[in-house]
């Protein structure tokens, strides 16, 4: 609760209290009678009364009530404000592909761990949003449902490893598994980010009817494509347990990642050749994806003088009663 006054500038009378305090104790000192005695022993052990310490109370509660009757008169008022914040979150589902070319190293420390690393970076940073996990390779699943748990998301993706699933890249199984998890949401924006090394070789969907199948349900997708111009380190490991390192050549179908994208509203291929690129892509689409956030203020005044005035009477009635009793003196 916030105090404000309706007329601020009244408040400058206070001022006048503390002159008025000295203007009595002036006027005080001068009403005390002086009489010049050459010994004043005899009234040794002679104090004043309690009646006659209180006196100036009856001036203490006048203070009290002229302040108070100011304060009033500037009108305090109380605010109470408060928020309503409606927030319109994104529905992402991440499909995300996991054969074995994603482990080629052109990415330190290879192209899966620098995805599920910028990845991981992308959902902490988008709090509001409900999120799934799709993963693919030869075929395709769920990992993580639409959820607001970024938890449990931030879990799952951890888990992810190349050769879970049966080796291959069925681009159109990916994206097909990730519609049929988002294309429900009653979302007012619907997004896919499927990223992938490879060349689609696998699965029973067209990756390009997929995606036109995307645009019917209103999903935007963004397709990146991950690795080097030329060739990758691949590590392989012989029969002893050894690892060692062939140059395989990096194969992107850049054409139909691009048309995939380019068949949704607004959608988006992106090329990736070092996390740091990827980093970019991964804010560049974050960026582009705001979720809405509306707040409402409300303030409601009430005004607080009421107080101030019972205050200042009670001050007068306590003065009139202790003056016409308490403290009445007779001529």
């Amino acid at each position: 609760m916030n105090i404000t006054f309706a007329h601020p500038y009244l408040l400058l009378l206070l001022l006048v209290i503390p002159l008025l305090i000295a203007w009595y104790v002036l006027r005080y000192r001068k009403q005390k009678p002086a009489l010049q005695f050459s010994n004043i022993s005899l009234f040794k052990g002679i104090h004043k009364t309690f009646r006659q310490r209180a006196y100036p109370l009856l001036f203490a509660l006048r203070m009290v009530a002229v302040g108070a009757i100011i304060v009033a008169l500037a009108r305090p008022q109380s605010k109470l404000s408060r928020q309503e914040m409606k927030v319109e979150g994104i529905d992402i589902v991440m499909a995300m592909d996991v054969s074995g070319s994603m482990l080629a190293e052109d990415f330190k420390p290879n192209r899966l761990e620098a995805a599920k690393k910028v990845a991981s970076d992308f959902i902490e940073g988008r709090k509001n949003d409900r999120m799934g996990l799709v993963v693919f390779s030869g075929e395709a699943f769920t990992q993580v449902p639409l959820t607001i748990d970024h938890g449990v998301l931030l879990k799952q993706l951890h888990e992810v490893k190349s050769g879970m699933i049966k080796d291959g890249t069925a681009l159109g199984d990916g994206l097909a598994t990730a519609i049929n998890r988002i294309k429900d949401s009653e979302a007012k924006s619907k997004v896919i980010i499927l990223l992938t090394d490879g060349v689609n070789n696998q699965g029973a969907v067209d990756p390009q009817s997929a995606a036109e199948i995307a645009a019917l349900y209103n999903i935007r997708l963004y397709t990146i494509g991950v690795g080097t111009h030329g060739l990758a380190p691949y590590p392989f490991r012989d029969q002893f347990g050894r690892t060692h390192y062939q140059n395989i050549p990096v194969e992107l179908d850049e054409q139909l990642l691009t048309h995939m994208a380019q068949s949704t509203k607004d959608g988006q291929y992106f090329r990736a050749t070092n996390k740091s690129s990827l980093q970019k892509i991964f804010k560049q689409i974050d960026e582009m994806e705001k979720s809405k956030i509306d707040v409402t203020q409300y303030a409601q005044t009430k005004d607080e003088y009421l107080g101030w005035l019972i205050l200042a009477a009670a001050a007068l009635l306590l003065e009139i009663i202790l003056g016409l009793f308490y403290f009445r003196s007779t001529p």
